[in-house]
C-alpha cells in the first residue's frame, strides 16, 4: 500500500492534507472550546443556538440513560424503536405541520437513505453543484442519472428539466442554506419548476432548521412553502446541539422509507438518551425565540463588519460567514494566525469547496457575546493586514 504515502505527499504539497485536532468544552463558557490547554473562541461550530451544553438537555439525557440504558440494542425494525422515538417523531410532525416524520441516525444517512429509496436506474436527479456531499453520494448510490445544475441557476435547471422531461421519475434536491457559502436556495422558483415538470422536490434544511421560521421550522416554513416541498429533511447536529436527523412529509412517504431506506433498516437505532435529549432540544428551539433573534443580529453585524473592512465576504443573512481567500496555503496561514490569537476558525479547502475558493468559514452562535465578536473582528482585520489579504 505504498501508493498511499505518495498520495499523502501530494496532498501535503498542495496544502490539502487534513489532520484531527483534539477539542473539548470549556466549563461555564459556551461559545468557547479547549484546545491544546487553551480556551479559544469557537467560530467553527454549527451550534447555532448555543444548546450543546444546555443543562435541561443534559438532565433529560441523564434521566433517559438511567431508565432506558446505554444503547438501543438493535435496529428500529427489530427492537430498537423505543418510546423516545415515538415522542420525538410526534413532536416533529406537530412542529412541521406535516402528516408524519422519521428520525435517522444522522444527516448523511438520511440523505443517502431517502434518495436511494426514491430513485433508481430509470430516473434522474437534479442537484445544485454546491449541495452537500451526502446528497451527491446518495445520488451516486441510487444509480439514477446525476444531473448537476449551476449554483442557484434556475434557467440552467429549466433547460435540464426539459431535456430529461421523459424520465420515469424526476427528483430535484437542494440545500436550503448552503453549508460553505451561507446563501439560500431560490425555493419559490424551485417549487414552480417542480410543479411545471412534475418532479419531486427534496430540501435539506440542515443549516436552516432552528435558524429560520417563527419557531425554528426552517426556511421552507418562513417562506410559506412547507406544503409545496415533498421531502423535508433536517438535522439535529446544528441548531439543536444534538445528533441525528429527521425527514418530514406525507404518511405514504414515511411508510415507504421505513420499508426502503437502507441506512435506517440496516443500522442500530440511536441510543434512547440521545433521542430523549433531542426532544428536549426541540422544545427549547421552539420556545426560546431570543436565541434566533440574537443569532440573526450578531450574524448581520459580524458579516457587515468584515465586508466593510475590505474582505471578500459572500452575501447572505445566515450565521455562516465565509471569508474567501482563494489560495489553499493562505487559508491555512490565516487559520493558524487566528489560532495564535485564541480563535478557532477552520480553513476550508478543495474538494469541500471549488478549486481556488479556499476560505475561512466562520460560524456564529447565540452563545457568543457582542464583545466576543467585536474582539474577533479586530483580530481578523489585523491578520488580514499582516498576511497581505487587506491593503495597507
Amino acid at each position: 500500500m505504498q501508493w498511499i504515502e505518495k498520495e499523502l505527499q501530494l496532498l501535503a504539497a498542495d496544502s490539502l492534507e487534513r489532520y484531527l485536532n483534539k477539542s473539548g468544552p470549556v466549563a461555564q463558557s459556551p461559545g468557547y472550546i479547549s484546545r491544546g490547554g487553551r480556551s479559544m473562541l469557537n467560530l467553527s461550530s454549527n451550534d447555532y443556538l448555543g444548546l450543546t451544553q444546555h443543562p435541561a438537555i443534559i438532565e433529560t439525557m441523564r434521566q433517559a440513560l438511567l431508565s432506558e440504558g446505554a444503547g438501543s440494542g438493535a435496529s428500529r425494525l427489530v427492537t430498537g424503536n423505543r418510546l423516545p422515538y415515538d415522542l420525538l417523531e410526534g413532536a416533529l410532525t406537530e412542529w412541521q405541520g406535516c402528516q408524519a416524520s422519521l428520525v435517522f441516525a444522522n444527516g448523511y444517512m438520511a440523505n443517502v437513505g431517502v434518495i436511494t429509496a426514491l430513485v433508481g436506474r430509470e430516473d434522474v436527479v437534479f442537484s445544485d453543484r454546491l449541495n452537500h456531499a451526502s446528497i451527491t453520494d446518495g445520488i451516486v448510490l441510487s444509480r439514477a442519472e446525476h444531473v448537476r445544475y449551476r449554483h442557484n441557476d434556475m434557467d440552467h435547471l429549466r433547460v435540464l428539466l426539459h431535456k430529461h422531461r421523459d424520465k420515469r421519475r424526476k427528483l430535484i434536491v437542494t440545500d436550503a442554506v448552503f453549508s460553505m457559502d451561507g446563501d439560500q436556495a431560490p425555493l419559490h422558483e424551485l417549487v414552480a419548476l417542480k410543479n411545471e415538470y412534475e418532479a419531486m422536490l427534496m430540501v435539506d434544511e440542515a443549516h436552516s432548521g432552528g435558524v429560520y421560521g417563527l419557531h425554528g421550522e426552517g426556511l421552507c416554513r418562513q417562506l410559506g412553502l412547507q406544503d409545496e416541498v415533498d421531502i423535508h429533511m433536517g438535522t439535529f447536529s446544528k441548531s439543536f446541539g444534538m445528533y441525528g436527523a429527521y425527514v418530514c412529509g406525507s404518511r405514504m412517504l414515511i411508510r415507504w422509507l421505513v420499508n426502503k431506506a437502507r441506512p435506517l433498516i440496516f443500522s442500530t437505532a440511536l441510543p434512547p438518551s440521545v433521542v430523549a435529549g433531542t426532544s428536549k432540544a426541540l422544545a427549547l428551539v421552539q420556545a426560546e425565540h431570543w436565541r434566533r433573534k440574537k443569532l440573526n443580529e450578531a450574524s448581520k453585524l459580524f458579516r457587515s463588519s468584515l465586508f466593510s473592512s475590505g474582505f471578500n465576504i459572500a452575501a447572505g443573512d445566515s450565521p455562516i460567514v465565509p471569508l474567501i481567500l482563494g489560495n489553499n496555503d493562505t487559508a491555512l496561514r490565516f487559520s493558524a494566525a487566528l489560532e495564535a490569537e485564541g480563535i478557532t476558525a477552520t480553513a476550508i479547502r478543495p474538494p469541500t469547496v471549488p478549486v481556488n475558493t479556499a476560505r475561512i468559514r466562520f460560524s456564529l452562535s447565540a452563545a457568543h457575546t457582542d464583545k466576543d465578536l467585536a474582539d474577533a473582528v479586530s483580530k481578523i482585520r489585523l491578520i488580514g493586514h499582516q498576511l497581505g489579504v487587506l491593503s495597507p
